[in-house]
């Protein structure tokens, strides 16, 4: 489960980078390598959206772990 965790991480992290991107220069990251309203943009988004769920139920997880 731990690799996965780091898999989920690892989108998670670079999708963050990708939303800073877009915020602070108006640069999408992922529709300049692909091509804008591909599926493969819907899959990637898709993707990382779901590793943000992960991230957030290995979050919760490590706070009950902790009290």
């Amino acid at each position: 489960m731990e690799t996965i965790h780091k898999i989920c991480l690892f989108f998670t992290v670079l999708g963050a980078i990708n939303w800073g991107l877009i915020g602070l220069f108006d640069f999408n990251l992922v529709t300049t390598i692909f091509e804008e309203g591909s599926m493969i943009v819907r899959i990637i988004y898709t993707l990382i959206g779901l590793c943000g769920l992960v991230n957030i139920g290995i979050f919760f997880n490590h706070l009950e772990m902790h009290e």
